[in-house]
């Protein structure tokens, strides 16, 4: 019976050894190194309590706010010229497209994504406002209630770094935006606002977010 060896000299598998060694080296430390750049920039989050109004008082839950990074006025501007072309749809059409630059979170839920989140420095510290599509309940859907108008999720935090207690913010959970009579930008609820209390600001990574 007929048996093959390999002819390859023993300094190329030697070679190929080395080639393989070196490879596997390289490719550890580029994994290492994308794990570690990810694991660099850490979110900024912002928890507080959601503290219902009018209709809604005594009511309460908690909502948390992730930012990955701040949109840009190139993002302000995409949807900017959205509204102005289709108006509240048209605004929802935008976001819907755009990379989602954090996270909202209410107890109790997985949450979803936030499309829109701007930075606006204050005297005495930060306002951040929010704005996204909002996930539609199963029932209104089928339904086609009056709700379903109302399909965006906006808020803000005044965030004072001097004195901390004194941050404030408000939740609009279901809204719409239009343009009212006078030709000024106005916000339609369905319910009340939700003032935001007890807010904690845990800054992420500097110079991102």
């Amino acid at each position: 019976m007929l048996q093959t060896k390999n002819a390859a000299p023993k300094s190329h598998k030697l070679a190929l050894a080395s080639l393989l060694i070196t490879s596997l080296l390289i490719i550890g430390l580029l994994i290492v190194g994308s794990t570690l750049s990810f694991s660099a920039n850490k979110p900024e989050t912002i928890d507080a309590t959601a503290m219902g109004t009018s209709t809604q008082m005594g009511s309460q839950f908690g909502i948390t706010l992730n930012i990955y990074d701040y949109s840009t006025p190139a993002d302000k501007q995409i949807l900017v010229q959205a509204f102005e072309k289709g108006q509240n749809q048209g605004l929802v059409n935008a976001l819907s497209k755009m990379k989602a630059a954090g996270h909202i979170e209410v107890t109790g839920t997985l949450g979803y994504d936030c499309s829109y989140i701007r930075m606006i420095p204050t005297p005495t510290g930060r306002q951040i406002r929010f704005v996204t599509n909002r996930l539609l309940r199963f029932g209104e859907v089928y339904w086609d209630t009056r709700s379903t108008a109302y399909n965006l999720t906006a808020g803000e935090f005044d965030l004072n770094d001097t004195d901390k207690s004194k941050s404030t913010g408000v939740l609009y959970p279901a809204a719409e935006f239009v343009i009212d009579k006078h030709g000024d930008l106005q916000m339609n609820l369905i319910g009340n606002p939700w003032n935001l209390v007890d807010i904690i600001d845990w800054k992420g990574t500097p110079g991102v977010n």
